[in-house]
């Protein structure tokens, strides 16, 4: 009775993701890249804490290859220069933390690498927020003079 009001709901939420991933925008799938590194970890940490080994190295699993195969692969070296090289170097150091977190059971690696995810999530979202401010801040563009359109300051004088 209730499996398939789950399989519903699990359908729902896969459609839901496709659509968001579909209609993102680069920077919004960082995002999601990110809150899916972050909710894989924590679920780590959760199977880590009640013992269930498979589960919690599925987890990690899944992390490391959001971490290897989505935000390091998203790097583009050549045009982020120092930048790209740290984050990949720091994405490296996460992905060998999580599989160390996985060979010891060691929750500390997993709450850090949590930690350091949340906070490039942030700092992403904030620059996300400053184009915006940007955008917003930067002069008008001044129209194109259309000859055929009355100009006001001949039509209204005081």
């Amino acid at each position: 009775m209730f499996q398939s009001s789950i399989n519903g709901a699990r359908a729902y939420a896969k459609i839901e993701m496709e659509t968001g991933v579909a209609t993102a925008s680069p920077h919004q799938l960082i995002v999601m890249l990110f809150d899916g590194a972050i909710i894989a970890t924590r679920n780590a940490l959760k199977e880590m804490r009640a013992a269930n080994i498979a589960d919690k190295g599925q987890a990690i699993s899944k992390a490391i290859s959001i971490i290897d195969c989505g935000l390091r692969a998203s790097l583009d070296k050549n045009v982020g220069g120092e930048i790209a090289n740290n984050l990949d170097s720091l994405y490296e150091y996460m992905s060998h933390q999580l599989l160390l977190s996985n060979l010891n059971n060691d929750t500390s690696k997993l709450e850090e690498v949590i930690k350091l995810l949340s906070d490039l999530k942030e700092a992403w979202c904030a620059i996300d927020e400053t184009q915006g401010e940007i955008a917003q801040s930067a002069p008008a563009v001044r129209p194109v003079h259309d000859p055929l359109s009355p100009n006001i300051s001949t039509l209204v004088k005081a």
